[in-house]
């Protein structure tokens, strides 16, 4: 069999159960597939069923029919190059649940104001640098230290440092690149374990903000630009690469990864997006590579 589909749950909820898969493997079927064994990779959470002669999307597209309401995720790929040796992932939304421009955005109580931008331009109904710029302005003169308090709120994902750590014990390089700030990715670089982080500097005065940003703003071209340069720095092939991120300037690199994952994502990206997690955690992104649960990395 060339090709998988893996179904995935939360692993706080373990609903993935042999009628889940007879339905499944009846759609597939269907839709003209060979049908191979199934394999679990955690019990309850994560099971790979093998396919042939039937493309990813369509094999997709009729696992989601199936699963109906079922909270189940579904990736089809090739079983080649399953494995990535280059993770690139988004932060804010994705490795950490908030939106650190809303964060700040409350010690002007402009907290809905911001938010609202935000979900605009995360779903591709504004032009990003552009909401960056606007958003960045209404915080001018925000003290310096602010930033400091803000990151104290900061939420990590659920999975998060295992999905890193886990790669990284396989050989493969994690790379954290965010249309957000320095100041912030920093921070959960170190906190979640990637070797490097990438992302905007907020300029100040002396001891507050300056309203601006740094040129060039770092945007979904250079997010783009970063996976390619990574993988070209290793001699990796776009197969063997993956991102993962959940807004509309992610969209580039979802698209020219070997794997790209739109986690939890806005509306029109997971509408753009073959492979989409929405109940599961981040560990979701080790089972679709075939890891099993006792493989994942102490954390």
């Amino acid at each position: 069999m060339d090709c998988v589909l893996t179904l995935i749950a939360d692993p706080r909820r373990p609903v993935v159960d042999p009628d889940a898969i007879e339905q499944v493997h009846a759609a597939l079927a269907a839709g003209g597939a060979g049908l191979g064994t199934p394999s679990w990779l955690a019990d309850g959470v994560a099971v790979d069923l093998p396919f042939s002669a039937l493309a990813i999307d369509a094999a997709t597209a009729s696992a989601h029919v199936a699963l109906a309401d079922r909270p189940i995720d579904a990736i089809a790929q090739p079983v080649a190059m399953r494995r990535k040796k280059l993770l690139v992932a988004d932060m804010e939304s994705t490795i950490i649940e908030n939106e650190m421009l809303d964060e700040l955005a409350d010690f002007f109580g402009l907290r809905e104001q911001i938010a609202a931008i935000t979900a605009r331009a995360m779903n591709g109904e504004i032009d990003f640098v552009a909401a960056l710029r606007e958003r960045v302005g209404l915080l001018k003169g925000l003290k310096v230290a602010l930033l400091d308090t803000a990151a104290e709120r900061i939420a990590y994902t659920p999975g998060a440092t295992t999905l890193v750590a886990t790669m990284r014990a396989h050989g493969a390089y994690c790379a954290l690149v965010s249309g957000g700030f320095t100041h912030f990715t920093a921070i959960v670089r170190r906190a979640v374990g990637f070797d490097e982080d990438r992302a905007n500097r907020l300029l100040v005065d002396g001891d507050s903000l300056l309203g601006t940003v740094a040129e060039p703003i770092l945007g979904k071209e250079a997010k783009l630009a970063a996976l390619q340069a990574l993988a070209r720095a290793r001699n990796l092939s776009p197969a063997e690469t993956m991102s993962v991120g959940d807004g509309a300037n992610d969209l580039p690199m979802l698209h020219a990864a070997g794997l790209g994952v739109a986690f939890r994502a806005k509306p029109s990206v997971a509408a753009a997006v073959t492979a989409n997690i929405r109940h599961g955690d981040l560990t979701a992104l080790l089972y679709a590579q075939g890891y099993k649960r006792s493989e994942f990395a102490a954390n």
